[in-house]
């Protein structure tokens, strides 16, 4: 099947890389495909599971020659894809990015887009409203959007849709992160705007999307154990999980947000067991003291307090991907509190004392922060569930 070809435009340190990174996937491929000489300040990015490739202007700013160069490529592109025997090089959706935590949004990017992008006056244009972090600004700057657009006479016009996004997970504070969000929405619309050849089947686009949201999953688990970690190495006594508390609270609120699942009355008992599991139980208080009665650990306290509690937030955050998961596919609800509360248990049994314990052996005093969250992700964290 023929790919479609996605053109993302804005301006440079406005997050189109990371965009990019949560749509494709961090594997995604740098292509050769393109328009030979058109290609300086573009750089192409397609993955064989998604069916539109993604064409990244490089940036209209900093400087007016980079600004300038970057429009010339788009240029370029636009027109030869015009012509006989480039037809598959055509531009079907433009990702316009801007950025949320900015206050003045628009006016010179538009320009530039409109000077840009003038070859393809009937394409699709979405607005990819990006580092949305503040939930109630996210109205405010789809209004900003949507009133910039209207005011156009030419063929930015075609502006279809304002979608916040949050592209990679952002902490607020300990008890706080803003999830991964609007990707999937961006990667659905996308699909429905392209022509109906390119268009992946709703079946492949789900499998596709959930692969993505637990991708998403996962970077959340990884920024919730580098915190984990960084609090175990406090010096001060870890006796029990309840220091991590508000750390797995975080954590599982935003990966209930990634799967589309709120912490309401309907589902309070549901997250509630989670959490009890996680800080309080017998299973979370068991696998700490077994992972401090090792034999032949000679780690110092903050060394084995970090591996220990960023091991326990990483089991948490894994048990609860698979169960919000299950509920997301509708093979669970969030009824089923009894059964929840097996699986985090489950997360902190014996195998997990296995895996620590291997952990543990292969980390030494020196051993530095990033690589023991390393290797704790590397031990817990599912490529596939």
């Amino acid at each position: 099947m023929q790919k479609g070809n996605i053109l993302v435009v804005g301006n440079s340190g406005v997050g189109k890389s990371t965009l990019i990174n949560a749509v494709l996937g961090e594997e995604a491929a740098q292509t050769g495909f393109g328009i030979e000489g058109t290609t300086k300040r573009l750089e192409i990015y397609e993955s064989d599971m998604v069916p539109f490739r993604v064409i990244d202007t490089v940036g209209f700013e900093p400087s007016w020659i980079k600004e300038k160069m970057a429009i010339n490529a788009v240029k370029k592109w636009s027109k030869k894809s015009t012509e006989e025997g480039n037809e598959e090089k055509q531009i079907n959706v433009i990702w316009f990015c801007v950025e949320g935590t900015s206050g003045k949004l628009f006016p010179k990017t538009i320009e530039n887009m409109s000077r840009a992008t003038k070859y393809w006056p009937s394409v699709p244009i979405l607005v990819v409203i990006t580092k949305s972090y503040s939930v109630p600004e996210r109205e405010k700057n789809i209004e900003l959007v949507n009133n910039a657009f209207a005011q156009m006479k030419h063929h930015l016009k075609n502006f279809k849709k304002a979608i916040p996004v949050v592209a990679a997970p952002y902490v607020l504070r300990d008890d706080a992160v803003a999830a991964p969000e609007g990707i999937s929405e961006l990667i659905g619309i996308t699909n429905e705007l392209l022509p109906e050849g390119m268009q992946a089947a709703e079946k492949d686009i789900a499998s596709f999307i959930l692969n993505r949201k637990r991708a998403m999953a996962q970077s959340v688990v990884a920024v919730s154990t580098a915190s984990g970690v960084v609090v175990g190495a406090v010096p001060i006594p870890f006796s029990d999980a309840l220091l991590l508390s508000p750390i797995e609270i975080a954590e599982i609120n935003a990966l209930a947000w990634i799967y589309g699942l709120k912490n309401n009355d309907e589902s309070k008992d549901f997250f509630s067991s989670i959490v009890e599991v996680g800080t309080a139980s017998a299973a979370a208080r068991g696998a700490i003291s077994a992972l401090k009665l090792i034999p032949g650990i000679n780690l110092g306290t903050a060394v084995l307090n970090a591996v220990i509690a960023g091991s326990i937030v990483a089991a948490i955050g894994e048990g609860s991907i698979y169960a919000f998961e299950k509920v997301y596919l509708g093979e669970k609800t969030l009824q089923d509190v009894d059964w929840v509360k097996k699986i985090i248990e489950s997360k902190l049994s014996d195998e997990f004392k296995q895996k620590m314990e291997k952990i543990l052996k292969s980390t030494t005093n020196n051993t530095d922060k990033e690589s023991i969250v390393k290797k704790i992700l590397a031990a817990l964290l599912s490529s596939e569930k």
